[in-house]
């Protein structure tokens, strides 16, 4: 019950910061469960489990505060499928740690250049044509299978970063990532039953764990869309190069063998 409690909480925690800003529930709660001694390929598979669910409930309601692109949202959907099923077939077989260095870099630069835009009076802009965001939605795909959470961080960092509304790009985004979500633990389920996950067995340790994660990210999701609806443009694109930069910190720390 401890353990339940525990990523209850965690998973309360990362989801009220996923909804409103659409990064940081993978990595918050893979952090965890790595710190525990999870193994990358079933800390990675048990936060994606769970995610099916928040995922879910925080799509609903983002569309309900109308916080969605529909045109973004198709290519991104799509290839984001496309990638986090690569990735996750990629991780079931080897360490996904050699990519993550490049991943700390990229969310430090983006970081650092969002909040710089957030210090100019820089309208938003719609992205066109909407099919250019596939090959970041193939990308984002790829890094959340491989590093537990790296589809917001990536997706929405750089929708951001190029012009995008704060609110429609965490809203298309975090709505995509329910489908995106979905490929990933199908195919960790297919990589399980084929034998390809030699270490599929672990999963069964830390039933606590994403079960936690699962209530407390089913308790903060139905508020996501009405916090990134209500909350100013330029405080949502400050909040969100913060974080990013908060990300890429802790996640470096982690490298480095700090934390």
């Amino acid at each position: 019950m401890d353990t339940f409690l525990l990523f209850l909480f965690v998973g309360l925690f990362a989801q009220a910061v996923d909804g409103a800003l659409g990064m940081a529930y993978g990595v918050i709660s893979s952090s965890v469960l790595l710190a525990f001694g999870v193994p990358p390929a079933t800390a990675s598979a048990s936060v994606h489990g769970a995610e099916v669910f928040t995922t879910a409930a925080s799509a609903g309601s983002h569309i309900w505060h109308k916080n969605v692109e529909w045109q973004l949202f198709i290519p991104l959907a799509i290839a984001g499928v496309i990638g986090g099923v690569l990735g996750a077939y990629v991780l079931a077989g080897i360490d996904g740690d050699t990519i993550k260095p490049f991943i700390v870099v990229y969310l430090a630069l983006m970081g650092l250049w969002i909040l710089w835009r957030a210090t100019r009076d820089i309208k938003p802009r719609h992205i066109r044509p909407s099919w250019i965001v596939a090959p970041l939605g193939v990308i984002g795909g790829f890094f959340d299978a491989i590093g537990g959470g790296g589809w917001g961080p990536t997706v929405s960092s750089t929708l951001v970063g190029v012009g995008a509304e704060p609110r429609r790009a965490i809203g298309t985004v975090n709505t995509a990532e329910f489908f995106v979500t979905v490929a990933i633990s199908a195919t960790f389920v297919w990589a399980l039953v084929t034998g390809h996950w030699r270490d599929a067995e672990a999963l069964t340790n830390h039933a606590s764990a994403v079960a936690g994660l699962v209530v407390g990210g089913l308790l903060a999701a139905p508020f996501a869309g009405y916090i990134t609806k209500t909350v100013p443009q330029r405080v949502l694109t400050y909040a969100v190069g913060g974080l990013l930069l908060c990300l890429a910190t802790f996640q470096g720390l982690q490298l480095a063998g700090v934390l």
